[in-house]
């Protein structure tokens, strides 16, 4: 097989994956980040070139800040799995899912090396660049599948991605106010601003789905507690984003 020309001019390499299919024609306007969540780096490139595993990505980003391209960015890769933002639930159809290499939650949370990031704010900013994808649309894959999925985790650095353009980020109030408990109209207040911002919960959703969802936000923009509770820390937090979406709107 001949070789393949990546599709980034950050990525050192295509390795290509069996796992993908076409695109149907949506729009390719999110970028996903993934951790691989699996403890050895060659492990994780095996799988996700394992055409029993049925999993892929567009692209892997290696601890060292190695890129590999697994799938062109132009085919449908097979990492979102069942997921919803806004109203779209084929989000695979319509996004560039990359996968950081990291043991995740299962291995003990260690942090994501300065290179590795590095690489992966060029990478982002170079697809969305090109592709034209807006910032409240590099989403973490929590944000997509929050009753499944905890990557790439409350300790990745979303503000430092956000400094160099990539990614929608405000400072999270601090929590405060312990004895808070937010009256029923609260909440569905909150669950509208979720519904608002992108995120997949009805009002008329159970509590414990409510609730999942209600951590994938604070594990994305309020990370340094993630409980799934709705006190003035989320809700201040929620308010400083969609005010940042609002200017970040206003400006393009």
């Amino acid at each position: 097989m001949a070789d393949i020309a990546p599709d980034s001019r950050f990525a050192s390499r295509f390795l290509a994956s069996p796992n993908f299919d076409e695109r149907d024609g949506s729009p390719v306007d999110i970028v996903v980040l993934h951790y691989t969540g699996m403890p050895e780096e060659e492990a994780a490139l095996a799988r996700l070139c394992d055409p029993e595993a049925k999993v892929s990505s567009h692209y892997v980003v290696r601890e060292s800040g190695e890129i590999v391209q697994l799938v062109a960015e132009d085919k449908r890769a097979w990492h979102a799995g069942v997921s919803r933002w806004r109203e779209w639930t084929d989000i695979n159809a319509r996004s560039i899912g990359i996968e950081i290499v990291n043991p995740g939650h299962d291995g003990g949370c260690p942090p994501f090396p300065d290179v590795q990031i590095e690489a992966v704010i060029a990478l982002t900013r170079d697809i969305a660049t090109r592709r034209h994808i807006p910032r409240d649309q590099v989403l973490a894959h929590s944000d997509i599948a929050p009753q499944r999925k905890q990557d790439p985790g409350e300790w990745f650095p979303w503000e430092r991605l956000a400094a160099e353009g990539v990614g929608l980020w405000v400072e999270p109030v601090p929590p405060f106010d312990e004895a808070f408990e937010a009256k029923p109209r609260e909440l569905d207040a909150f669950v509208e601003a979720l519904a608002t911002y992108g995120y997949g919960v009805e009002l008329s959703d159970p509590c414990e789905t409510k609730q999942a969802i209600v951590a994938a936000f604070q594990r994305h923009f309020r990370p340094i507690r993630v409980d799934g509770r709705v006190d003035r820390s989320s809700i201040d937090t929620m308010l400083r984003l969609l005010m940042a979406r609002q200017a970040m709107a206003a400006e393009s």
